[in-house]
Order: structure tokens, then sequence, then C-alpha cells
């Protein structure tokens, strides 16, 4: 949160009559005083109102921390490894797809969701029984299309993490009851298009905002509907005929209508021109974490965060930095500590061309409290999309943690484009040349620059003739594009892909930590030899060339040879030292190499993979240390497996029992919690 949003900051805690209070340093009226007519007596009143709306979608219980660690569910894009055997006792291994309704985390998320919710019906609620209102005061109702727009997306994440859930749009203090009733998913996601669709004319383009993206636009409004659109057209998991049942992935018969819809809202976006990939990609993030906000660039709305009250934008994310002072007054790290919890897929990284921009999102090393980098040897990798350590100016100081404020891009422009293409080729039963475009526009920007361009923009998207072939590209763009943003699994779901992926991934880290064990039965597309084992690294100076976004902070070399193409970070040294042995780096001299072993994943005691390659996956499934699959219904991985015949993944979370014994019994758990 950078502008006028800041000055407001103090105003937070306002809110209509009979719902809140306020603290005896703001120095205002009692709260009998904020009557409705009051509130809404001017804009400027109602600013400070829709100013609380935006600090509860920044509370870090959702939007500001749990949606991108705790909720972000394992994938091959985003992934979490766990040793544990057994159901931990906290219930909240989300991740695992194995939680349960007492879970120690999943109250806090539902509450902060419907405290949003609560907050935008509020705003909704009084203001349009307002004067201004009714005078259609043109500022009130790009408020009200704000306030409308939050409850959208929060009711959306809801709905993608819970299934059906209470809904209403209608303030507590409006409503007949307490207890809102429950929704069914369609009903609801249906309902939000056409309540912005509604709203959506009345609200103004970002670039005549004074807070910029850092507000809900009518951009932002048209991109969201169309997000709520493919959800609402796409798959999800519905209940059983029991309530143990697990249940059944299903998508409703009307779902080319919400295809439709999606199409032209992002057509509305693309026709606006008010948005552009101009950027080149990692500057977007990067600029981000420097404070900067970019107007008419990719982003095109920015969840706006405060620096040291919210947001953990690049404390979860980029490389970890320790403790232990973090560095002092005289230590190179002036950026304090970062837990670097976002991790990335041990093998994301090999789906990339090595020229793919994006690619570079993907870090290997974390920062001591002296600015020593250290080498990630371990099951997966760090996000480097965002980091404090990128700010420039160590804004936050060497004894900061998190509540960086650094903005998290929840919609852009990379994703209509992407959105549409999808929409366009599930219409049409083919790609359309406007389809082609929207897709060539985001790998443009992520090939700009690159010796093979024209052959990773042009002819890789003209290739795929077919209505597969290109859904397929689809697919695979929207993992590099999205890495690190907490969307994958989400958009596997509504694809109806994510037990194929989640089977696959198991497989993926099973089998690798097997093959370094010389069982080589799940290596069925003989690539396993081709990822780096013995690893050559050595700390240098940083070269301050823009190379590594951080410029002042060592890093880490990993070997290459330029002459015959070897990357060993990238590709199995060994399979070149075969006919090439000069080119083993040398271990001793007066400038060595370090080496490290990477996969080094199998269990020498049980002859088995580790937990990590056995257990991160355990509520879908899971082999013991016995070597015994669970469940034990679970096909065996051969290039002959139906895949599409695999078990649904139990994505969809429970509602708390906190949150059902409060209902009085109008709520229901299923799902086999």
């Amino acid at each position: 949160m950078k502008t006028t949003m800041k000055k407001n900051i103090l105003y937070i805690g306002l809110a209509l009559l009979g719902l809140t209070s306020c603290s005896d340093f703001l120095e205002v009226d009692a709260p009998s005083a904020f009557t409705d007519d009051y509130v809404f007596s001017n804009t400027d009143e109602a600013n400070r109102l829709l100013n609380g709306v935006y600090t509860d979608l920044a509370a870090n219980n959702l939007f500001g921390n749990a949606i991108h660690t705790t909720f972000c569910l394992n994938s091959d894009v985003e992934f979490t490894t766990s040793t544990n055997e057994l159901q931990s006792a906290s219930h909240n291994e989300y991740k695992l797809f194995d939680c349960e309704a007492d879970a120690s985390s999943l109250l806090s998320t539902w509450n902060a969701g419907y405290a949003i919710i609560e907050s935008a019906n509020n705003f909704v609620g009084a203001a349009e029984q307002s004067e201004l209102f009714a005078a259609q005061d043109t500022t009130l109702l790009q408020m009200i299309g704000e306030a409308k727009c939050m409850r959208a997306m929060t009711y959306l994440e809801m709905v993608i993490m819970f299934g059906d859930i209470p809904f209403s749009l209608t303030r507590t203090y409006d409503s007949e009851s307490l207890v809102m009733p429950m929704g069914d998913r369609n009903e609801i996601l249906t309902a939000l298009i056409d309540d912005l669709r509604a709203t959506a004319p009345t609200m103004s383009y970002a670039s005549l905002l004074s807070a910029g993206v850092e507000r809900c636009s009518k951009e932002f409004c048209w991109s969201l509907i169309a997000r709520l659109a493919l959800y609402r057209g796409g798959y999800s998991l519905y209940p059983g005929e029991s309530a143990s049942d697990v249940g059944t992935m299903q998508r409703p018969s009307d779902y080319l209508d919400y295809y439709e819809i999606a199409r032209n809202y992002c057509d509305s976006v693309i026709s606006s021109g008010t948005h552009t990939l101009s950027k080149d990609y990692f500057d977007v993030f990067i600029d981000e974490c420097n404070y900067v906000v970019a107007s008419g660039d990719d982003p095109i709305f920015e969840i706006p965060f405060t620096m040291n009250v919210s947001g953990n934008i690049g404390y979860v994310h980029g490389p970890a930095g320790s403790e232990s002072s973090a560095g002092g007054t005289e230590g190179l790290n002036q950026w304090g500590t970062a837990s670097g919890s976002v991790r990335l897929n041990a093998f994301y990284r090999f789906t990339f061309d090595e020229q793919d921009a994006r690619r570079d999102i993907v870090g290997f090393w974390s920062y001591a409290y002296d600015g020593t980098p250290s080498l990630l040897n371990n099951y997966n990798n760090y996000c480097n999309k965002w980091s404090k350590f990128w700010d420039a100016n160590h804004t936050m100081g060497y004894q900061s943690s998190g509540s960086t404020g650094i903005n998290f891009p929840y919609m852009r422009y990379a994703d209509v484009l992407l959105m549409y293409a999808e929409a366009e080729n599930e219409l049409n039963g083919g790609p359309t040349d406007d389809a082609k475009s929207a897709l060539k526009a985001v790998r443009e920007r992520a090939f700009r620059g690159a010796s093979n361009s024209a052959e990773m923009v042009d002819a890789y998207v003209d290739a795929a003739t077919s209505k597969d072939d290109f859904f397929d590209l689809i697919v695979d763009e929207r993992a590099w594009e999205f890495g690190g943003e907490a969307m994958r699994w989400k958009d596997l779901v509504r694809w109806n892909l994510y037990n194929q992926v989640v089977y696959k991934t198991f497989f993926q880290y099973y089998g690798k930590a097997a093959h370094t064990g010389g069982d080589t039965t799940y290596d069925l597309y003989d690539e396993f030899d081709s990822y780096p084992t013995d690893v050559y690294y050595k700390q240098i100076d940083n070269p301050a060339d823009g190379s590594y976004p951080n410029t002042v902070l060592p890093i880490l070399q990993f070997f290459t040879n330029e002459e015959y193409g070897v990357d060993n970070l990238w590709k199995n040294l060994g399979t070149f030292t075969r006919d090439h042995p000069s080119l083993i780096p040398s271990t001793t001299g007066s400038d060595p190499w370090s080496t490290a072993q990477f996969f080094s994943w199998n269990d020498e005691d049980l002859g088995l993979p580790t937990a990590q390659c056995r257990c991160s996956l355990r509520g879908y499934i899971y082999i013991d240390e016995m070597g015994i699959m669970t469940p034990s219904t679970m096909p065996d991985y051969t290039l002959e497996t139906d895949l599409t015949s695999l078990p649904p993944v139990r994505y969809i979370l429970p509602i708390p029992s906190d949150a059902i014994s409060r209902s009085n019994g109008t709520y229901t758990n299923y799902y086999g919690y």
C-alpha cells in the first residue's frame, strides 16, 4: 500500500452502527455517532470505511500469507515435503490432503474470509441505502464496485477451498438470522458473476484511480468475472452418496455458457488497451519488491499491503535468510530474515526451455546472517519471484522479518490473455487466430531477446492445430507463467487433471529416489539420468550486472562449459564426462569447486526412498516403510496405466468444527471428514 490508502490507515476501525467500536486515541466521536447516514454523508467518510475492507483483505490468515503457504496445495509446480508417516496431532496437513475439521489453521482462515465478506456486505448494504447512491454519485458507485470485487474474490477462494459454503450478500445487521444460509457453489458463483456484471459499467479504469492498480478497477472487475466464469464452468469435487465418500469430480452441463462469459470479458480487457506486457517478466516482480506500483502494465489488481503491518510476500518467497542478528550493522545482510517457505517442485525447473526468462524464478541458495550463500540441497527449490532481498534500498532493515508490505498481483494481464486463449479454444473446438495471438503475447515476453524466440513463440504455438493440442499448451503455459502464485493446484482442479498430476508427481519423486538406488522401474521416459546428480559450485562476488536481482550479496556460481553446452545445474555432468573426462572441474587448488549430491533420496537402511518421497502426498497416495502402497486399490505406475480412471484428490477442506457447532446443525461436512 503506497498512496492514499496509507493516509487513512487509522480509520480502519470505523464501521457501521452496532457492529464495532473505536479506540480513544483516534479522537473521534463515540461509536453511536457512526450511523449509516453519517458514514455515507460524503465520499471521504465512505472511503474510510472502504479502507477497512481493504485492511481485512490484507490479513495474513488468507491473502497475506495462508493462501501462499498453508493452503497452497502440492502439485507439479509448488511442492512442500513431509516426513510424517502418520497424521499429525494438529490435523493441519492440508498440502498432503490429510486434515480434519478441528485442524489448527482451518478456523482462522475461515474466519478471515468471512471477515472480508462481512466488511464488504456492511459497506455495500449501507451504501446502497444512502442518498449518495440514490443520486447515483459516481465516486460512491466506484467504491461499491470495489467492495463487490473484494467480496467476490474472497467468495471465489472460499468456494475453491471448501466447495459449497455459507453465502449471503446481505450484511448481518440487516439479516433475520446470524447464521448464513448454506449456498450451492454454482449458484454462488453465478450470483457473483451477475453482481459484478451489473456493477462493472459504474467502475473506472485503473489509470483514473488515484491509487491505480492498488484499488479494484473496471479492468479488474471484468477480469474477475472471467475467472469466476471459468471456475463456474470447470470441474470440482462434489459429495458422494454418503458423508463418508470422498466424492466425485463433476462439471456443470452449462459450462460452455460460462466459457463464453469468460471469453467476452477477457476480450473487454484486451480491447480496452489499458494493460500491456511491456516490462520484462522478472522486472514486474522486482518492481513490486521495490514498492513500485506499475501503471498500465501486467498487474491489473495488486492486493495493497502495508510495510510492518501486513503481507508476507517476499518473506515466504525468495531465498531464506537466517536469524542471529541478521547481519548486524556491519554485516552484508541488511535485509533481515526470510523464511523462504514457498517452495517449488524439484522437477519443475527441468520443464522450462533453457532460454525462457521465467526459469529464473527457481532459486537454489539461502543466506546466512552475514550474507554467506548456502546451497539448498533439498527436495525442492526456492521461489525467487519475490524476495525482500530484491529491495535495492533494504528498506525494512537488518532486524526485520515478515509484514513486508510487498504487494501481491492477484490479477495479471497475462492471466487475462491465457484465460481468453483457453476459452476461445474451448468454444470453437480448436484454436482461433485470436487465441493463438493471446498465447503468443505471453510467450513473446518470456522469450524476449532470446536467440530461439521465433521457434519458441510463433512456431511453437502454430504447431498446435487441434483443440487438445492447444489445450495442452495452455496447461503448460500457466504452469510456467504463474509459478509460486498459488494458482497451479486450482487450475488443475477445474481441468479435472489434479489427480493425474498428483499421481505422476508422487512417482516422479519416488521413482527418482529409487533410481539412485538402482531401481529403474518408474523411469518410464528415460529422463532420470539427465537430471544433475554431482553438482559443482562455488561462492563468488556479486557481479552486479543484473543477472541476479540482489546486486550486493555474494552468489553461488554453478559449473558451465559453453563449448559443450554443459550447464551443470540443469544437466547431468556425468553424461558428458564419459566422453570428455577433462570437463570434470577441480575440487582442489587455489580456486576449487565445491560439490554436492542432488537427488540422493534413497534411504539405505530401509532400502526404500526417503520419507519425503513417500509421505508428501500421503492423503492421496503413500508407500509405507514396508513398501506397501495405500490405498491398496491405487494402480501401479506403468506406461499402460489409465490415468483417467484414478480416484479424485480430496482437496476440498472440511468446514471448521467450530463453525459447524455454531450453525446449530445448518452446516455439515462431507468428503469423508
